[in-house]
């Protein structure tokens, strides 16, 4: 006879309650697709189902080179926060614990990713003026190195949080067996330690890459005209009214986003992690 173990009020309370949350805060997105359909002027008046909403959206030049910018930076900013990301990760992962400098730059990345982005805007603003007026720097005088810059500052102790964390349950012993066949340090590091650490270097890539794309305070401090981002265009249409092209491409870019989030998914499925290795590398 076969006995059923049913679970205790409180967890099934606790299970329901957790749906409930998920479904809070995933419901604004939902609505949001939905209204993308929406073949109105106003997104929030819902009169007939169809595409011309996109159609509307890929067809205005405006909006097609907000995320053209958008998509540039994202793309830069994962590049510049990768390379010194990885170096950091790397460093941080080979560092003997309690060692002054892996203390105070683990201290300084963490304060990076907790700083309130306005305050990141505030100070990155008179000194990115500094560099290209005052300094004549030149290329600070452009908006698009402005944002990738910038966002590369909050991406790159992302990714070097991500890649330690994938070095950090590294045998150390593959490296010494390199050294020990004839490898020199730079052959073991290519042979050896950065394979390992690919997936995790490509999943900080995608992530400085997601993070890039939704930035909205910061992007709007630094950005100059000729180079505005898609959410700080977002931000500026909220204040007059929101039409359904809004709707339209910003569920195109969610859509990428989750595209860009499942790659890198599959990229650490594929090295043989379990879900639980998965999480722990993407989170760092």
């Amino acid at each position: 006879m076969a006995y059923t173990i049913r679970k205790p009020l409180t967890d099934r309370l606790l299970s329901a309650w957790g749906i409930l949350v998920f479904i809070y805060l995933f419901l604004p997105i939902a609505v949001i697709v939905v209204y993308s359909f929406n073949n109105g002027t106003v997104l929030a008046n819902f009169s007939e189902f169809g595409f011309k909403a996109y159609i509307n959206g890929l067809k205005n030049d405006v909006i097609v080179a907000t995320v053209f910018t958008s998509l540039q930076a994202a793309v830069g900013s994962a590049l510049v926060a990768t390379f010194f990301g990885t170096l950091g990760g790397v460093a941080l992962a080979r560092a003997r614990t309690g060692l002054w400098w892996a203390v105070g730059l683990t201290v300084v990345l963490g304060a990076t990713l907790f700083t309130p982005e306005i305050v990141d805007g505030i100070a990155f603003l008179p000194w990115f003026v500094t560099l290209g007026v005052d300094w004549g720097l030149t290329p600070f005088n452009d908006g698009l190195f402005r944002l990738i810059i910038s966002h590369a500052m909050f991406s790159m102790a992302v990714v070097t949080f991500i890649v330690r964390a994938r070095l950090a349950g590294m045998n150390r012993q593959l490296e010494e067996a390199s050294a020990d066949l004839g490898a020199n340090s730079w052959r073991t590091f290519r042979d050896v330690t950065l394979p390992i650490a690919a997936p995790g270097i490509f999943a900080g890539a995608l992530m400085s890459f997601t993070l890039s794309l939704d930035n909205t305070i910061l992007s709007s401090f630094v950005q100059l005209p000729g180079s505005t981002p898609w959410p700080v265009y977002i931000f500026a249409a909220v204040k007059v009214a929101l039409r359904p092209e809004i709707a339209a491409v910003s569920t195109l870019m969610f859509l990428l986003t989750l595209v860009a989030l499942g790659v890198c998914t599959l990229a650490l499925r594929r090295t043989g992690g379990s879900s639980t290795e998965i999480i722990k590398t993407m989170a760092g």
